[in-house]
């Protein structure tokens, strides 16, 4: 397999579950033989805090990004019990890749070493759809190039070779652009639904094939401005504060793939031990 390919599928869910469960993991394996020398007596955490390491050094993947950003803009800019996360968002036809709400709700979007620029217009367009600030999120030699083809609005944060988030420049809001559909289209049907009933309307009363039409209706008759508040409120209940805590216990290499499982809490009581675990032995 391709060294770039398998690095890319070395942080996964799969190989977290094998991991923290004492499991063998063809993917894991792998990896430790290519890129660590003398594995054999190190830790399961050790190995994956040199993978990461490794990663850091020479193939920043999309991976390496978004864990940094949620070890240093989540944990330890925010607070984190009242801060959300989400990753891999549908907003309209694009996905982003990385949305903090804290009162307001940003866009992060990742562009690597490993990227190109192709489709970063039209995904700027369609976050403004849903939300009022966007910051792209790159390298150091990528900056001028991403500072011509955006807005003005659109914020720039750079992911320097020491590890390091630095804000180029600040996102400013724009509500413009928001978007009744997209913001419809992002929540669930019962985020949705308890928004119409605090608005002070009545769920209507019609068949499922006209039901979600008939709520589209009503939303569309609020303030945008008030909806994409709403819709805010409702994303942040998504998170589920026991995950979030055992995340935080997890090491930093693992914080970002602890957080969007919602399975891991099962290994809640041997992950430790498994982590401290001798590879070899």
């Amino acid at each position: 397999m391709d060294n770039n390919l398998i690095l890319k599928r070395f942080f996964s869910k799969s190989m977290l579950h094998d991991l923290l469960s004492g499991k063998s993991n063809d993917v894991f394996e792998c990896v430790v033989k290519r890129y660590i020398a003398d594995p054999e007596g190190k830790s399961y955490g050790q190995l994956v805090s040199e993978i990461y390491t490794f990663l850091d050094k020479n193939y920043r993947t999309e991976y390496f990004y978004k864990n940094t950003m949620l070890n240093k803009l989540l944990i330890k800019r925010h607070n984190y019990k009242k801060t959300i996360v989400l990753s891999e968002l549908p907003v309209g036809n694009s996905k982003a890749d990385f949305i903090m709400i804290n009162g307001k709700g940003v866009v992060y979007e990742i562009k690597t070493e490993l990227d190109n620029l192709e489709r970063l217009d039209s995904q700027i367009k369609d976050y403004y759809k849903a939300f009022s600030e966007v910051v792209i999120v790159t390298y150091e030699e990528n900056l001028d190039k991403v500072i011509r083809i955006i807005p003005n609005t659109v914020g720039v944060m750079l992911l320097t070779k020491r590890k390091a988030l630095k804000m180029i420049r600040e996102p400013l809001q724009d509500l413009s652009n928001l978007d009744y559909d997209t913001i419809f289209k992002i929540l669930r049907k019962y985020e949705f639904e308890k928004i119409i009933q605090n608005k002070g309307y009545s769920l209507p009363k019609v068949n499922q094939f006209q039901y979600y039409k008939e709520c589209y209706k009503i939303l569309s008759q609020i303030d945008i401005k008030e909806l994409q508040n709403a819709m805010l409120e409702e994303l942040k209940q998504r998170m589920k504060i026991d995950i979030v805590e055992f995340t935080m216990s997890m090491p930093e290499e693992l914080r970002f793939l602890s957080y969007f499982d919602d399975n891991v809490l099962k290994y809640e009581e041997i992950a430790q031990h498994e982590l401290s675990r001798s590879y070899g032995g």
